[in-house]
């Protein structure tokens, strides 16, 4: 398949961090697992993660555990620049890591940090998916922008919280 014909079958993720959110963890992830569910049954086989805490992390988490059912899957985490996880609690840097032995491919964005950096990562996810399963609240935002971003590319968005 040319990378076109792989598109169609990718799958990218964008939400708020926790605290920025009304709804925890345990809120959230039945409402991301339900849209991964349902993506997986119209034909999405790879799924991209930029590994942000809160949706990124539950996503991804979601993802490998489907994937012990079901080898076909796959699971690209998209990380904006080196040292991305470095300023996470220990628990939250072994939930990153542990994601990340387990993943398809890592891919960095950048070779180091800049202004800007994580919206080149969202748009590289956009650019190569044709579906974003979104958590957003309707706020100004990183997740506002990737939306508007996919919106603007015909991309197709599915937000868990309407």
């Amino acid at each position: 398949m040319n990378q076109e014909e792989l598109r169609l079958h990718r799958c990218c993720f964008t939400g708020h961090r926790p605290d920025k959110m009304e709804l925890g963890e345990g809120e959230i992830k039945p409402l991301l697992e339900k849209a991964i569910n349902d993506a997986i049954a119209d034909g999405y086989i790879t799924f991209i993660t930029g590994m942000a805490m809160g949706v990124d992390i539950w996503a991804a988490e979601i993802v490998l555990e489907k994937k012990k059912s079901s080898k076909d899957l796959h699971l690209i985490c998209a990380l904006p620049h080196p040292n991305f996880e470095s300023r996470r609690s220990i628990t939250e840097k072994m939930r990153f890591n542990k994601i990340i032995k387990k993943a398809d491919i890592v891919k960095k964005i950048s070779d180091h940090y800049f202004t800007g950096c994580y919206q080149v990562r969202n748009e590289w996810m956009v650019d190569r998916a044709n579906l974003v399963i979104a958590v957003f609240n309707g706020q100004k935002s990183g997740t506002k922008n990737t939306i508007d971003y996919a919106k603007r590319k015909g991309v197709n968005v599915i937000n868990v919280l309407e």
